[in-house]
């Protein structure tokens, strides 16, 4: 026996027919995307190879687009009809892997489930990275120095970074740390790092344009490495370079 109503079935059964109408229609006007037609005869030419690489590129890029669109489509297609052949048999609105019943407003929003919303495959994330991270990491992984405990020189990894105060094309989708979701925040170790330094103290040291007389500019980077347990009492006081 059913949860829904006679008339939520209704409306539901309608949705369906509605959608599968609607992919149909579409895949009859557009050719299914165009995908009859090859390069070749888009291009009016018997081949492509006299074309410019970057033409051929964008067809192709095109092309591949247009699949995936009609892949997407054939795929609803299959699930509508599914869900309509599950109506008819009376096992539609059930939980394929608990057997439970999927309330009604799931089935409002996805007519076409065959899930409830704590088995849907469609809410796991999948945290699966390409093969190529396991030797790109760490960042730089040939030129980033940071891993070694004698590095406090100028490495690959800071040239990038004034390369990057200027701006680059990236979106947090091609950021460092996959769970990155703010602009602001996908520079490399954006707010670990001073500009300018490689080491924290030398924020706050200075000498004369000979190295000699070393003194100690106390600003906010200076607290917070005392603060931090990493300074030593050599730092205080300071003895600014007199003028004989």
């Amino acid at each position: 026996m059913t949860h829904l109503s006679k008339q939520e079935m209704e409306d539901l059964r309608k949705q369906l027919l509605e959608r599968k109408q609607d992919i149909q229609h579409r895949e009859k006007t557009n050719d299914h995307y165009g995908l009859s037609g090859s390069m070749r005869y888009q291009a009016g030419e018997l081949s492509t190879i006299d074309n410019h690489p970057g033409d051929v590129a964008t067809e192709m890029f095109e092309r591949a687009k247009d699949i995936s669109l009609n892949e997407h489509d054939e795929f609803m297609l299959e699930r509508i009809d599914s869900a309509l052949a599950l109506m008819e048999k009376g096992d539609y609105g059930v939980c394929a892997v608990c057997s439970k019943p999927i309330p009604y407003e799931r089935l409002e929003a996805v007519p076409y489930t065959i899930y409830c919303r704590e088995h849907a495959p469609e809410t796991v994330v999948s945290n699966d990275r390409p093969v190529e991270e396991e030797f790109l990491t760490p960042p730089f992984g040939r030129t980033s120095l940071d891993e070694k405990d004698t590095q406090n020189g100028f490495d690959g990894e800071d040239a990038w970074q004034i390369v990057e105060s200027w701006g680059n094309s990236n979106s947090p989708a091609l950021a460092e740390s996959n769970n990155v979701d703010d602009y602001n925040a996908m520079y490399i170790e954006a707010s670990e790092e001073i500009d300018g330094c490689v080491e924290a103290y030398e924020s706050f040291l200075a000498t004369d344009i000979y190295g000699e007389n070393v003194y100690v500019l106390r600003n906010n980077q200076y607290r917070k490495y005392l603060e931090d347990d990493e300074g030593m009492n050599i730092l205080a006081p300071d003895v600014l370079p007199s003028d004989d």
